[in-house]
């Protein structure tokens, strides 16, 4: 069986992130043990392809410093996974953009576009092409539940990758099974915060939305 594993890299960041901040605990991206995760996730399951995508980031002159070093978190963590084994696409854009915050205050706000769109795509086309039997999917974007739907009518199965914390599902319904991560799962995979100084930030302290 041809497996392909999909991880929609800023949305599977946020669910981690989110783990992360309710047990008091922080997190160093380009050091935290994705492999390690990711095999203990799957249990057995061998994907031949294990891709990450992310938005393309790109200096924006309005917010300069913080794109910038969201573009360094970027280049670290990209190439960090290749070295665990993954394959990572940069795909549409990441902007940043003020947004009203609490009380009115104006807050940055980082969001991607075009990320979804090419999961989806790639999704659909390797179905048609025939190039996948089963696709794994890391996200919780309902977004994309009209490509799951295209796939699985082509004879492709599609398994779910969700978080126990927070469900998707819309997403559960629609593919074939549903695997949920543990919130100890995240945590024992962790390492590298007693490293942490001015020559590593924390990718968490300037996140993206997806």
């Amino acid at each position: 069986m041809k497996n392909t594993l999909i991880i929609d890299g800023e949305n599977f960041k946020w669910k981690m992130k989110a783990v992360i901040a309710a047990h008091e605990k922080e997190i160093l991206y380009h050091t935290y043990d994705f492999r390690g995760l990711f095999e203990k996730i799957l249990q057995g399951i061998n994907a031949q392809r294990k891709i990450f995508y992310f938005g393309r980031i790109k200096e924006n002159p309005q917010t300069k410093e913080k794109s910038q070093k969201l573009i360094e978190e970027q280049r670290l963590l990209k190439t960090h996974l290749e070295k665990q084994g993954f394959e990572v696409i940069l795909v549409g854009r990441v902007r940043g953009q003020f947004e009203n915050g609490f009380l009115g205050k104006k807050i940055l706000i980082f969001r991607e576009k075009g990320v979804d769109v090419k999961i989806g795509v790639d999704m659909v086309s390797w179905a048609c092409d025939k190039k996948v039997d089963e696709i794994i999917l890391a996200s919780s974007d309902s977004d994309l539940q009209p490509a799951i739907r295209e796939v699985r009518e082509r004879g492709v199965r599609c398994v779910y990758i969700g978080f126990e914390s927070s469900q998707n599902k819309g997403l559960t319904y629609t593919t074939d099974r549903t695997i949920l991560v543990r919130d100890s799962e995240i945590l024992e995979h962790g390492h590298g915060e007693e490293n942490r100084n001015e020559n590593h930030p924390d990718c968490s302290e300037h996140s993206v939305k997806p």
